[in-house]
């Protein structure tokens, strides 16, 4: 197939441009209209898992499909829509032709599983969400309800023992006592019943009017609480349904933040109540996040490769790539080490949590610039890790270069170095209404440090012979206890 990377990628970041002007970058004004159409649950099981949930602060989000085996951007070039373009084709249906037929190379047989979820359990990881499906349909699990997926028996990685990627994946990440979840996408532009290939697709909605084949829409409802059923039937534990796909929803909730990509005219209600109860029978507790669709069934909000400006009062997790794609891209940039520790801490310190987002490439491995980034990330948490899981905001959540978290009677104060700077201050100024003796800690060393209070809070000494030091570290935590 044709190499359309560059121009997928283009298109990539237009789509997410899209996102996010229709997140209206996540203002405060967002914000609280998210906030206000939160809703909580109501079962017992789900609100423990969630306070538990908010308590992991940092999981990895893996993208792999066909798109891993062509280095492009996941699906989107199956898009008629006119922000998409396919370098080398001057047909569509060549190009999805291409694209599909993808499915006779696709064979990762270095992917190791038990690798992986080391990898991600060294990294500071609790919990991990893998892709059983994106919206080109292709499964990375043996779906019984369709043959367009990875254990075909007449496709390459059907003939290792271990073709069922989403099991192999899950299983590996619950033996290093990650969380797991699984990714699904709600929209399935492969199967005849979203796509019917009677009529050409005009965009990413079903091809046809599912008001007048209503019986056809019903069968892609049945569909996909068919294939949701048996990921959440057959796969051991699920922690997390994390689906995606936001314009396949009830017309009754399409508002401002996806009207701008919600243009689909009658309602696509796939019944996320029966969904969610049936889900629920086997695994009690587990929370289904239906993303930007307000109701019971989004447990969690999710603004993606956005973080909020201000703390918010729901529960939430900011999807964010580590490098520019979900998936496996050749050349991509990938953010260091300080720069994902640093967007964590401003995640936390609002009360998020960070999902973030890498890719295998089509052999099944990882990029060593990921495993070097992660690895370094997972070395800082191992030290200062007690001032990101399970703390909670508090104010002034983030000032300036300084963030805190708290937990109890301890308050963390994150100071995060900039990009260039050579020397920390000799005093960091951190603001807090502790009373009485305070002790003040660097966490790296456990070194006590000088503080003298001021009318604000404390201004924190730091010697000589560390500042240098100090500011090449990702982030500095100082502890404050009574």
């Amino acid at each position: 197939m044709k190499n359309n990377f560059k121009i997928l990628f283009a298109s990539f970041i237009l789509a997410h441009s899209i996102y996010l002007h229709a997140q209206n970058d996540f203002s405060l004004k967002a914000d609280k209209s998210e906030e206000e159409s939160y809703v909580w649950t109501k079962d017992p099981q789900v609100k423990a898992n969630l306070d538990k949930w908010q308590g992991y602060k940092f999981g990895v989000l893996i993208h792999m499909g066909l798109y891993s085996q062509l280095g492009t951007v996941e699906s989107w070039g199956l898009a008629p829509e006119d922000w998409v373009t396919r370098d080398g084709y001057d047909n569509y249906y060549t190009y999805a032709t291409d694209y599909r037929n993808t499915k006779y190379k696709l064979n990762p047989t270095n992917l190791d599983a038990e690798k992986w979820a080391k990898m991600f359990k060294e990294a500071g990881a609790k919990y991990m969400i893998f892709t059983s499906k994106h919206h080109d349909g292709f499964c990375m699990y043996d779906s019984k309800f369709t043959d367009f997926k990875i254990t075909n028996p007449a496709f390459p990685y059907a003939k290792n023992p271990k073709a069922d990627v989403l099991k192999n994946v899950l299983d590996a990440s619950r033996k290093q006592g990650l969380a797991v979840g699984v990714y699904f996408s709600k929209p399935d532009w492969t199967t005849e019943n979203f796509w019917w290939s009677y009529y050409p697709p005009k965009d990413r909605n079903p091809t046809y009017d599912i008001t007048k084949f209503p019986e056809r829409w019903k069968s892609y409802v049945q569909y996909t609480q068919n294939q949701l059923n048996e990921l959440t039937t057959n796969y051991g534990k699920v922690d997390i349904l994390w689906l995606d796909g936001c314009w396949v929803r009830p017309f009754s909730t399409i508002n401002k933040k996806v009207e701008e990509f919600c243009k689909y005219p009658y309602d696509m209600d796939i019944n996320m109540k029966l969904i969610a109860e049936t889900a629920r029978k086997k695994q009690p507790g587990m929370l289904v996040v239906d993303r930007w669709v307000p109701s019971e069934y989004e447990n969690y909000l999710t603004p993606e490769q956005k973080t909020p400006e201000k703390p918010l009062s729901v529960p939430w997790e900011s999807c964010i790539t580590l490098g520019g794609a979900w998936g496996w891209v050749p050349n991509d940039k990938y953010k260091s080490s300080k720069e994902v520790i640093q967007l964590m801490t401003n995640i936390v310190v609002k009360g998020g949590n960070l999902l973030l987002g890498v890719g295998p490439d089509a052999k099944g491995e990882f990029d060593p610039k990921i495993e070097k980034t992660l690895a370094a990330v997972g070395k800082w948490l191992a030290i200062n890790g007690e001032a990101i899981y399970n703390t909670k905001p508090v104010t002034p959540y983030l000032d300036g270069k300084v963030g805190y978290t708290q937990k109890e009677n301890t308050i963390y104060a994150i100071y995060l170095p900039s990009k260039d700077e050579k020397e920390i201050p000799s005093e960091i100024a951190i603001k807090t209404n502790m009373k009485g003796s305070l002790k003040a800690t660097l966490l790296s060393d456990k070194r006590k440090l000088r503080y003298k209070k001021v009318n604000n809070g404390i201004l924190i000494a730091i010697p000589k012979e560390l500042r240098s030091t100090l500011a090449s570290h990702e982030a500095i935590v100082i502890q404050l206890t009574n």
